[in-house]
């Protein structure tokens, strides 16, 4: 592949479209260090002068986030396991077992990402209300993972294709069962996919607002992206201690893809091409 004339142009384009994308998250940092009095000022600063940590105080002094970023936490942890757990399989049928309708399967799974999440939660919370899973762990994991497992699906069942058959065969062979096949053999081949649909189930939870609202009617459950709407009154917004909130959510996904970012890059990219 010949390589471009201008390499330069293409990191400066690349570097400017990154800007733009960062320049909400840098806009919310630099509003959570700013003072409250000079958030909305006529002339807004790109730079926070003086820098005040006034505005984590106050989100830190709010009596219900520590329950809520443990609600966040428990929730995002059981949407990885419940995706894992249904998707891995589900993936690996689509991909070796041949059978009627596979095809119209996977078209399924991604119609199924089309809906926003509006059109369901007015469903979900009928059946919840019904299962008695509503205002539970359980219930808010469960509604996130249908947004959670066609993508898992999705992802995994080109990597599972990529990986060669005949290793499966020569298991099969030597005596172990196709779940010993899956766990033994497939899964250890697949980790950058499996950390990918991790990674993304984990986001995806963790930043999840509506159901959180819908299905949980107080804060025992309540994840902590329900929490902002606190800093949003009847007579005003409180930027600052917003922003600052938002800051702290943040900061565990930034952490999350900065450790597993060489995973979740192969990840998106296996299976794309087979040997």
């Amino acid at each position: 592949m010949k390589a471009p004339r201008h390499p330069w142009l293409l990191t400066a384009l690349a570097t400017a479209i990154t800007a733009v994308f960062l320049l909400p998250v840098y806009w919310m940092v630099k509003t959570s260090l700013t003072r409250p009095d000079r958030i909305q000022a006529p002339d807004p600063q790109w730079a926070p002068s003086p820098v005040t940590g006034e505005n984590y105080a106050t989100a830190l002094g709010y009596e219900g986030l520590t329950r809520a970023l443990l609600n966040s936490l428990v929730i995002s942890c059981g949407v990885v396991a419940l995706t894992l757990l249904l998707g891995v399989p589900l993936a690996y049928a689509l991909a070796r077992v041949r059978m009627r309708g596979s095809g119209v399967m996977v078209l399924a799974l991604l119609v199924a990402q089309l809906p926003p999440a509006i059109v369901l939660a007015a469903p979900l919370f009928i059946l919840e209300r019904r299962a008695g899973l509503t205002d539970t762990y359980l219930g808010l994991i469960a509604a996130d993972t249908t947004l959670t497992l066609p993508f898992t699906v999705i992802v995994l069942r080109p990597v599972m294709r990529s990986v060669s058959p005949d290793l499966e065969e020569a298991a099969l062979v030597d005596g172990c069962g196709l779940p010993g096949v899956l766990l033994r053999v497939v899964l250890p081949l697949m980790v950058p996919g499996v950390v990918t649909a991790a990674g993304l189930s984990f986001l995806i939870g963790w930043g999840e607002f509506l159901f959180g609202l819908t299905l949980a009617q107080g804060p025992d459950v309540q994840p902590v992206t329900v929490l902002l709407n606190a800093f949003i009154g009847q007579h005003g917004t409180s930027w600052g201690a917003l922003m600052a909130t938002a800051t702290l959510i943040s900061i565990p996904v930034v952490c999350v893809f900065a450790v597993f970012q060489r995973f979740i890059v192969g990840g998106l990219t296996a299976g794309s091409v087979r040997g």
